[in-house]
């Protein structure tokens, strides 16, 4: 069984001291794949996603700044994802987007710098990896007018209801489920992971933050993906392994890689 991490956080501070052993335990667990993303704070973030995507052939990286962070962007910050976003390793740019539930950033600097990073990645020619809460229909708009459809657009650690992941789905973008999806509470989660196509499914860790049941409350790490994808399979009437391979190979389109 070969599972892709679609979105991951390995190269932050809270694996600096044992990140080559959960790399072997995300290899051991079947993860062959991972895609690291370098928009945590500033642009630090994106430097380090690089540098790991260069040094290991089974990661890929992407560059932006979060929603929550857009606030403090300065023209160095642009800087950086410009010069980072033709890279060779560098395979979507995100995560960018909308976050109104903790609102960190005014609102209207965050779809301000949204809709920029959606040019970005079209003069790129990558797709967009999205983080959107409690904001779908602004989102929605924005991508629209930003003509995410084009680019590949993936709604990454979904939230929303099963309405949203329906017309996420019918947008044609890929619709992305985390450890939250595993969580006693998160039922409308596991009534909209039907209601995506199949070959626009994917699943992730976000970690070190969302660790799915039974690892809730640890340090997430890529190796607990098995878990998420054990009850998306569920939700999808997949056995684990056809979900594996489908999910797998998604990924691999919206990121323009070479299947495995």
């Amino acid at each position: 069984m070969m599972l892709f991490d679609s979105h991951a956080h390995v190269d932050g501070p809270e694996f600096d001291g044992d990140r080559g052993d959960v790399l072997a335990r995300a290899r051991a667990a079947g993860v062959r794949r991972m895609v690291v993303i370098g928009a945590v704070g500033d642009p630090t973030s994106a430097e380090r996603a690089v540098a790991l995507a260069e040094q290991d052939p089974d990661i890929w990286a992407t560059v932006a700044t979060h929603p929550h962070d857009v606030e403090k962007m300065t023209g160095d910050w642009w800087a950086v994802h410009e010069r980072l976003a033709p890279h060779p390793r560098v395979v979507a740019i995100g995560e960018t987007g909308l976050d109104y539930y903790y609102d960190h950033s005014p609102r209207e600097q965050q779809q301000v710098a949204f809709a920029r990073f959606l040019d970005l990645a079209h003069r790129v020619g990558k797709p967009v990896v999205c983080h959107i809460r409690d904001a779908h229909d602004d989102a929605r708009a924005i991508l629209k007018e930003g003509r995410a459809g084009e680019l590949g657009c993936v709604i990454h650690c979904f939230t929303g209801t099963p309405d949203d992941a329906r017309q996420y789905a019918d947008a044609g973008y890929y619709v992305s489920f985390s450890g939250i999806v595993t969580y006693k509470t998160a039922q409308p989660l596991r009534d909209a992971v039907p209601l995506v196509p199949r070959d626009r499914l994917l699943i992730e860790t976000d970690c070190p933050y969302l660790a799915p049941i039974p690892k809730r409350g640890k340090r997430n790490e890529p190796a607990f993906i098995v878990h998420t994808a054990e009850v998306v399979a569920q939700c999808a009437s997949m056995n684990i392994e056809d979900l594996a391979r489908q999910t797998a190979e998604n990924a691999a389109r919206v990121f323009r890689l070479t299947p495995d």
